[in-house]
């Protein structure tokens, strides 16, 4: 999965009150609400990609499940089988949305890394301390672990600051979905460093940077995960870059996006692999939703319509995040009760699991994520202080 879902697509400052020489690089519409709600839904599809591990007897390896026995099979074989290429359009959105807000911030480096580790860290340790606990009952219990079988002690150490799908990995472990957000972390890296450049020319670095490393995932180059990660992160750069020119509009957005869809299930058809499919799939529905935002009056009267979208959105990291532990606590309530895992073919329990997973991300985000965020940042503040103390004036 990740893109993970984990950042909201407002927040930026208002032009009016960014540096001149910065207020070119920042688009007058300050939220972008329906890439907020395409969050929302992205994680959602990865609810029904991950829905097949309830159907993994305690085996030590890997099981290819017969999607077609899970519930509504034939209306939503494509979120079965697909749902997955959710996470290469979290990273393009994010790529988009960081462009958005950092391009025009004078102090981005003050803020940036003590930002992320706000937003990311705080349920990110809950839900590995959490997986850790479950992994451990469901081997006491059966053998082995559920699905992410490299759940050893250098997995669990490297998990801790997101360095567990550098390079150095066996495979996904603990919670695995966060192997997304690892990645993600050196996207991060090289937007900061390269935050100077972009500047200086956001579409002309962004563009080439991002199809250079597509191409290379596309070739099979090692590490091709954090090689898309951070292809797809600076291409979804280069689409702010051309809506600062004035490139991306509606006018143009829709039949661009329409005609990626088009390609995307063309080259799905032609080429077994998929990974050039999900590329022209992503962007075209970023452009199309693109398109919805920038028609979309941030300043009529009464709000925007899509306003709606935001806190909706704001759920997607917590569903992400949350998801598996749930599927695994669920399983394991299951096995110990007698029932069979036949239960999940069953859609009162599709709807129970998708239910139970999107509240989850909503309360943890408006109980767990919202209030640790504004710990780390209390934290930071005092810590400042401390260092810094002013010196009172002498009478």
């Amino acid at each position: 999965m990740s893109s993970a879902p984990t950042r909201s697509a407002g927040g930026a400052k208002k032009t009016a009150t960014l540096p001149h020489r910065l207020s070119h690089l920042r688009l007058p519409k300050r939220h972008f609400h329906a890439l907020d709600l395409s969050r929302l839904l992205a994680a959602i599809m990865v609810l029904f990609w991950h829905y097949q591990h309830i159907f993994v007897p305690p085996v030590p390896y890997h099981v290819n499940v017969n999607r077609a026995i899970q519930p509504w099979y034939e209306w939503l074989s494509w979120f079965y089988n697909h749902g997955h290429t959710a996470v290469q359009y979290f990273w393009a959105v994010s790529g988009f949305v960081f462009a958005h807000v950092y391009l025009a911030d004078a102090n981005y480096k003050a803020r940036f890394w003590l930002a992320r580790i706000a937003r990311l860290w705080p349920l990110h340790l809950l839900t590995l301390g959490l997986m850790a606990l479950l992994q451990g009952i469901y081997f006491a219990r059966s053998g082995t672990e559920f699905i992410y079988h490299t759940n050893d002690l250098k997995h669990f150490l490297l998990s801790i600051p997101l360095m567990q799908y550098w390079g150095w990995q066996d495979n996904q472990s603990f919670n695995g979905p966060s192997w997304s957000l690892s990645t993600e972390i050196l996207a991060y890296l090289v937007f900061f460093v390269s935050i100077p450049a972009l500047r200086r020319a956001p579409l002309a670095l962004a563009l080439p940077l991002g199809a250079l490393l597509l191409y290379g995932m596309l070739k099979g180059l090692p590490n091709k995960d954090v090689l898309a990660c951070v292809g797809y992160f600076f291409l979804g750069c280069a689409a702010y870059g051309a809506t600062l020119k004035g490139w991306l509009r509606p006018a143009t957005l829709l039949p661009l996006g329409m005609a990626l869809l088009a390609s995307a299930f063309l080259l799905k058809a032609n080429y077994r692999s998929g990974d050039a499919a999900t590329i022209a799939g992503t962007f075209s529905i970023l452009f199309l939703t693109l398109a919805l935002d920038l028609n979309d009056d941030d300043h009529r009267e009464g709000g925007s319509r899509l306003q709606f979208g935001q806190k909706l959105g704001d759920a997607s990291y917590g569903i992400y995040l949350w998801h598996i532990p749930i599927q695994l606590a669920l399983v394991l309530i299951i096995d110990s009760t007698g029932l069979t895992r036949d239960i999940a073919r069953e859609p009162w329990f599709l709807i129970f699991y998708v239910s139970l997973a999107i509240a989850a991300g909503f309360v943890s985000h408006a109980r767990f994520e919202r209030p640790a965020q504004r710990a780390v940042f209390a934290l930071w503040a005092r810590w400042k202080a401390r260092r810094n103390p002013v010196e009172k004036e002498a009478p």
